[in-house]
């Protein structure tokens, strides 16, 4: 199924292991460091492979297979038709009848065409694999003839002639699925029992001179869908979705003899019943797996195991079915419709990203995230990877049912090098601040590079074309941190603008718009008094256009706005030059940028104005943040009529509520707090006390993210019409203490100044 190699410049001659032995996160929030700091380089090591896809010809439909070597890279599946890079369906196209070769370098077919047909049903190439001479491709699947010669689901084409050798011919009962080959052996897995009319269960062994059927006997009890060599050729490794081979209890996955097929390390109980293993591939020093599951607490990422004792050096957990891993310079890149590595301490669960990489020693993610879309078929995106040396250049090439590659058209195929690196990063976002008199406060979110982690940022002031500030910053597409720094050489009173940009060492975003301040002489009365009580997250929403939420806290736990919201508007909450935002009860919400342990005791404050008779989620915690969270609690919504509850998770829901309405069209100043038992849950309102429980004082006992605006409320009492809330909310805060009634009355004082 899937072919690749292991180092720089290596041919990539498909499942040839026999042959040669191949060649060998998440960082927190940076604050500002010294001007000068060392640049960012173009892709962030280990990776060697840019995210930027080349252009390159489109298939009608699946690619399933593909093969690459001396240049060359094969592919089969279920199509009919090739098209050029950028046409649409329909238009230029010719025919390529489950199978075409491309030029790696340029991503265009060579005249070798070949076409795979059967008499009834659907022809289909779903396994290719080059000799290691690279002489002789083989290739197997459902098919019955191929340029209208006679074979029964496997072939073998002479790659200087591009024709059937007629000497290799041998009937496979039924769909082979996975091949590996050797200087005198081709190995095969499928769905097929039988083999030259003698009983083989989904995996074989074949001649390479005469396809004469070989001793080699590791009968599965199900589905074989992968088959490899480790490098010293002394082992083959079986995937699939047995539990047993010869009648030994081994789910998944198995290393046998080259020989006999005899079971010589077993995995049962290894990988969970409901998984399977879709592909394998090795490098010098081990072997790595991709992993499909189905059903709830399955195992679908990546398992990374020695091959000098065939046990697990490490397994991610991410979900999202991988169907195909590829080596490369100490780099494991996959494909899969990963949407929830929140396990492994990267994204929670999302829309799904179809392409990610991984150190072979470390599970992981690294910064390298081109993408597809899920396609046609099942859908799940990529399908197979190969990888070839052309021209100085390495390529790895992704084939399956997508029909978009970094959000634009193209279908069935693409491909990557080791460089030019030609993507920007992202235009960074940035907010000023002046809490503080005599000085500016210049925040931004970091950017985001699909390819490269560690970015340098520059910062001009006053249209200056010189940067009076360099520093750099890690971030991935889930975790882009909020970094600030200081601007000291101003005086009261003077206004000053700023612009930024992100560089990954050799491509440079354009400025941001600039913003400007106007530095104050004296000290906003009810920021000061928020940061003096310990917020441990303050959003004051005075942004403009962008999705950067700053935190005026100090502790950098800036925040994500979704789906645009009405930004700077007035008056605000509380007197100042700050602004409030405006959401639309729809789909309209903030969300932090760090995933935070349960708190304990906690206090959220916030303003809010609204007319709105569909309630709605004012401020909550939630495990998910680019759809509604499936654990929520410690939070605040409004009902249809207008009162304000409280709830918690506490062996069940637990909720306080007020008894009037503040649906009223004014700005009400609204504070939950949680504190131990005897304190319990409070809810206040404009100064005072609404709503108590003093016996409840625990909560769900979850990390998760602080969101604003909207996010589930199913199950909870009174739940309202919507989940999302409809007004402008103003000055959120929030605590890891429970405030006193005394500290909240004060603010509430402080709100005109």
């Amino acid at each position: 199924m899937m072919n690749g190699s292991t180092g720089p410049g290596s041919g990539g001659r498909g499942r040839v292991r026999a042959a040669t032995a191949a060649l060998g996160l998440l960082a927190g929030a940076l604050s500002a460091t010294a001007v000068g700091a060392s640049p960012a380089a173009a892709l962030t090591p280990p990776v060697a492979i840019t995210a930027d896809d080349l252009t390159t010809w489109q298939t009608n439909g699946i690619v399933w297979a593909m093969a690459a070597g001396d240049g060359v890279v094969y592919a089969g599946g279920t199509f009919s038709t090739l098209r050029p890079p950028s046409a649409a369906p329909g238009t230029g196209e010719q025919p390529a009848v489950n199978f075409a070769a491309f030029d790696a370098a340029t991503g265009a077919p060579t005249d070798c065409s070949l076409s795979f047909t059967v008499s009834s049903g659907t022809a289909t190439v779903r396994s290719l694999a080059l000799s290691p001479d690279g002489d002789t491709l083989y290739a197997g699947g459902q098919f019955g003839a191929v340029n209208g010669v006679g074979v029964s689901n496997i072939a073998a084409i002479d790659t200087r002639t591009c024709t059937v050798r007629t000497s290799f011919k041998i009937g496979v009962s039924a769909t082979v699925r996975a091949l590996a080959v050797t200087d005198d052996t081709v190995y095969l897995g499928g769905d097929f029992t039988t083999v030259g009319g003698q009983p083989r269960g989904h995996f074989a062994a074949v001649s390479r001179a005469n396809a004469s059927l070989l001793p080699f006997t590791a009968d599965a009890d199900e589905v074989g869908r992968a088959v490899e060599l480790t490098p010293d050729g002394r082992n083959v490794l079986l995937g699939g979705d047995f539990f047993r081979i010869n009648g030994t209890s081994t789910h998944a996955l198995a290393v046998v003899n080259p020989t006999t097929g005899q079971l010589t390390t077993s995995y049962p109980g290894f990988i969970h019943d409901n998984s399977t293993v879709q592909d394998i591939t090795t490098d010098a020093s081990g072997f790595y797996t991709a992993n499909e599951g189905t059903g709830g607490g399955v195992f679908d990422g990546r398992i990374a195991l020695d091959l000098s004792d065939f046990q697990q050096r490490w397994r991610d957990t991410c979900l999202g079915a991988t169907q195909a891993v590829a080596v490369y310079s100490g780099v494991l890149y996959s494909g899969s419709h990963a949407h929830d590595c929140a396990s492994m301490g990267a994204f929670p669960d999302q829309p799904r990203k179809h392409l990610l990489a991984q150190s072979v020693d470390d599970p992981k993610l690294l910064p390298w995230f081109p993408d597809t879309n899920d396609g046609i078929g099942e859908p799940v995106g990529p399908r197979v990877m190969t990888q070839t040396g052309s021209g100085g250049r390495h390529y790895l090439w992704v084939g399956g049912e997508f029909t978009t590659v970094n959000s634009r058209p193209q279908q069935g195929l693409t491909r990557f090098a080791d460089g030019p690196d030609t993507g920007a990063p992202w235009v960074p976002n940035v907010s000023l601040s002046t809490l503080t008199p005599g000085r500016i406060d210049v925040n931004w979110q970091t950017s985001f590079d699909t390819d490269d982690g560690e970015l340098t940022y520059r910062i001009y002031k006053d249209g200056s074309s010189t940067p009076v500030h360099t520093t750099t910053g890690y971030s991935v597409f889930w975790d882009r941190p909020q970094l600030t720094w200081t601007d000291t050489d101003v005086a009261p009173g003077e206004t000053h603008s700023y612009r930024i940009t992100a560089s990954d060492g050799v491509n440079t975003s354009a400025k941001s718009p600039a913003q400007s301040a106007t530095v104050a002489s004296t000290t906003e009365a009810y920021p000061a008094r928020v940061r003096a009580d310990g917020a441990s997250l303050y959003w004051r929403y005075d942004e403009g256009t962008s999705t950067f939420a700053h935190d005026s806290s100090r502790n950098l736990n800036n925040g994500f706005m979704r789906n645009g919201p009405a930004y700077r508007q007035t008056p605000a909450a509380v007197s100042g030059p700050s602004t409030a935002i405006g959401l639309n009860g729809t789909d309209e919400y903030v969300y932090s940028n760090r995933q935070h342990p349960q708190p304990a005791r906690f206090t959220i404050e916030t303003w809010i104005r609204t007319t709105t008779t569909r309630g709605g989620k004012i401020v909550g915690f939630g495990n998910l943040t680019q759809q509604n969270s499936t654990r929520h609690d410690k939070h605040i919504y409004l009902r249809n009529d207008g009162r304000l509850v409280f709830g918690v998770q506490s062996g069940g829901a637990r909720t306080i509520a007020t008894p009037g309405a503040y649906n009223d069209g004014q700005w009400h100043h609204v504070v939950a707090t949680q504190g131990p038992l005897g304190q319990g849950m409070a809810l206040y309102v404009d100064g005072q006390l609404r709503a108590s429980n003093v016996l409840v004082s625990g909560n769900e006992s979850q990390p998760g993210y602080w969101r604003v605006g909207g996010d589930n409320l199913a199950g909870w009492p009174n739940r309202p019409t919507s989940n999302f809330f409809e007004g402008r909310i103003d000055e959120t805060a929030i605590y890891p203490t429970a405030l006193s009634a005394s500290q909240i009355s004060a603010h509430y004082a402080l709100r005109n100044g």
